[in-house]
């Protein structure tokens, strides 16, 4: 090994057992990257409409944590205006749409009569950052016209072997019983036969945030089976929540796992915890000081500065409120496409469809055959990932199915896959007919507008087009 450059005497590649080992989850990525790659089409070649992980690995290239000017593309936009006050003062902030009054970023409502001069305005990203830095490398190679369609696709790529060697994981520690076959079931149906499949071939800031959180979740949930890697799966977590805010609430499972494993050893039980809390920390400094750095306060991303046609309903209702409530149960539980006389005879309103619809093997999940410790655990995490959208202003518009629960999915399925309840021929009719389904919306879905409705009146169902 000395005789190789000295740069390279840290690497030792992996032996060829092993590599023979992986052929199944090298083929279910070749797979998963087949199908997305295929189903994505001509936008593996552009950039997508939405690619505002683009511009905010871009500007973090330049040195800047906004994106500087209103970007040519691009929906969804936070931004700041610079203003000086009657006293001479300069603040940052926006005006508020429903009250003569302009909001700082600090909180603060100002009256309008006191601003005397606009000095200018920022546009930032403001969704949480993590995704971003999958986005890097195309930044480096095309600045702000970087593709974010091909590492999206990459990413939901990756999920499939991933949590194969989840669920096979389970099944080593006794926590699951299912066989290679019903495994290799179960990923199917949840990189083809639910939501997560037409998000994974959009690229778009809204879907790669689902894609690229889903992929961190399932990473964390690899390493907290048997809480073998206590620090990887706290640093996966962190940049869940980093992706998607509600999947911070999936930590419990760890703990369960950790104490599990320490069988009453309390010293081992805390030694496991610090590790795995000492990334999750870190991240949290990091993200304390992203938001302060942008927005004056610890725990603003900055929605509450974004430009979109609910901004009203944000500020009289708040971004979380019960007077959301009903609308979101609505579009959750209940949405089915409508009927109509003419071609073509199904149509899809743009709220999407209920989640039992788009994936009916989730209700494998509400009976199972045998209960682990881990059930408790991951149905609260599963009903507070759910649950925190159905108080959020926005249903998920526009969308094929209700992409919220694309965040919930991996909690979900581990309930299924240890629910040891047998996958006969009804459950797998239930993913196919899943498969059926939402390859119908992935090759659809922002193609084929004949097939979706975007004049729906806002939240009302209607079974008639």
């Amino acid at each position: 090994g000395w005789g190789r450059p000295r740069w390279t005497r840290w690497y030792h590649p992996p032996p060829v057992s092993w590599l023979a080992g992986k052929r199944l989850q090298l083929l279910l990525f070749g797979c998963g990257l087949l199908v997305y790659g295929l189903v994505a089409g001509a936008r593996l070649a552009t950039q997508s409409p939405d690619p505002h992980f683009v511009y905010q690995a871009d500007a973090w290239l330049h040195g800047r944590l906004d994106i500087g000017k209103k970007p040519k593309k691009g929906d969804d936009m936070a931004f700041v205006d610079a203003v000086r006050l009657d006293d001479g003062s300069e603040v940052r902030g926006r005006r508020l749409f429903t009250e003569r009054k302009f909001m700082t970023t600090g909180g603060q409502r100002i009256d309008v009569s006191r601003v005397r001069r606009n000095l200018g305005r920022t546009y930032y990203v403001s969704f949480p950052p993590a995704p971003a830095l999958l986005m890097l490398p195309s930044a480096v190679l095309a600045g702000p016209e970087g593709n974010d369609v091909i590492p999206t696709v990459l990413a939901a790529a990756l999920i499939l072997p991933l949590m194969f060697s989840t669920l096979r994981r389970l099944a080593a520690d006794r926590l699951s019983e299912r066989t290679v076959v019903d495994d290799l079931w179960l990923v199917s149906a949840y990189a083809f036969g639910s939501v997560f499949f037409f998000c994974a071939v959009q690229g778009r800031v809204w879907f790669t945030a689902h894609v690229v959180g889903s992929l961190m979740a399932w990473c964390y949930l690899y390493f907290s089976v048997g809480a073998r890697r206590p620090i990887a799966a706290g640093t996966f977590l962190a940049l869940a929540a980093l992706s998607r805010i509600p999947l911070a609430f999936a930590f419990p499972i760890f703990a369960f796992e950790a104490w599990r494993v320490a069988d009453g050893d309390r010293r081992r039980l805390l030694s496991s915890c610090a590790k795995f809390a000492a990334p999750v920390m870190g991240f949290i400094v990091v993200a304390v000081a992203f938001n302060l750095a942008r927005w004056d306060d610890p725990l603003e991303f900055g929605h509450r500065f974004l430009h979109v046609r609910q901004q009203n309903n944000i500020e009289v209702h708040g971004l979380f409120s019960s007077h959301y409530l009903l609308r979101n149960l609505q579009v959750a539980f209940t949405m089915i496409p409508c009927i109509g006389e003419s071609s073509p005879y199904l149509r899809i309103g743009g709220h999407g469809l209920a989640i039992w619809l788009t994936s009916p093997i989730l209700l494998w999940a509400l009976w199972p055959r045998k209960r682990t410790h881990l059930h408790i655990p991951l149905w609260i995490t599963s009903a507070i990932i759910i649950g925190m959208p159905l108080f959020y202003q926005n249903t998920g518009w526009f969308q094929f199915g209700y992409r919220f629960a694309a965040d919930a999915l991996p909690f979900l399925f581990l309930l299924i896959a240890m629910g040891a309840r047998p996958l006969g021929k009804l459950a797998r009719a239930a993913i196919v007919a899943g498969i059926v389904i939402n390859l119908f919306g992935a090759v659809t879905f922002n193609r084929y507008q004949q097939f979706y409705r975007t004049d729906m009146p806002t939240y009302q169902l209607q079974v008639r087009c």
